[in-house]
């Protein structure tokens, strides 16, 4: 069995075994390496168009206000963030995955949002409070379009 095989089977048995688990947890099982989310979140592949639409949105993802990136139809794109190209470039999709749920993990003094958790902080709306700003199919969809970057 390869490696990805036995931690899908690892995380259904546990998964199984304690069916009040919290996404936090969820998330913790799917992290392999410090790095790296292998599986996809939402057991589905992701659809690079509709990432790219996240991505370019600035209404849901709003990538663009801080990173820029080979969109030329778009006239504002941000400079506080590394060119997404060139970050698809150098990071596998797991690390890409992993940075979209939550890039304080790597970098404490991010200023990227944690895309896939439900704690925001404080003076949260009520209608966002316990919500994460992505959805699982969301995050494989932009993870889908970032790779399709690299070629």
């Amino acid at each position: 069995m390869t490696q990805r095989v036995i931690n899908w089977c690892l995380a259904a048995c546990f998964v199984l075994a304690a069916p009040s688990i919290t996404l936090a947890q969820q998330l913790e099982q799917k992290i392999t390496s410090g790095e790296v989310i292998v599986d996809s979140l939402s057991g589905a592949p992701g659809d690079p168009v509709r990432g790219r639409v996240i991505v370019l949105s600035r209404q849901s993802g709003l990538c663009i206000l801080c990173h820029s990136g080979p969109f030329p139809e778009e006239r504002f794109q941000g400079n506080l963030a590394p060119d997404l190209a060139a970050s698809a470039a150098k990071l596998s999709e797991g690390q890409l995955r992993a940075r979209l749920v939550d890039a304080s993990r790597f970098n404490p003094n991010t200023i990227m949002p944690p895309y896939f958790s439900r704690d925001h902080g404080v003076r949260i709306a009520p209608q966002f409070a316990n919500k994460t700003m992505l959805t699982a199919q969301e995050i494989e969809d932009v993870v889908a379009f970032l790779v399709s970057l690299k070629q």
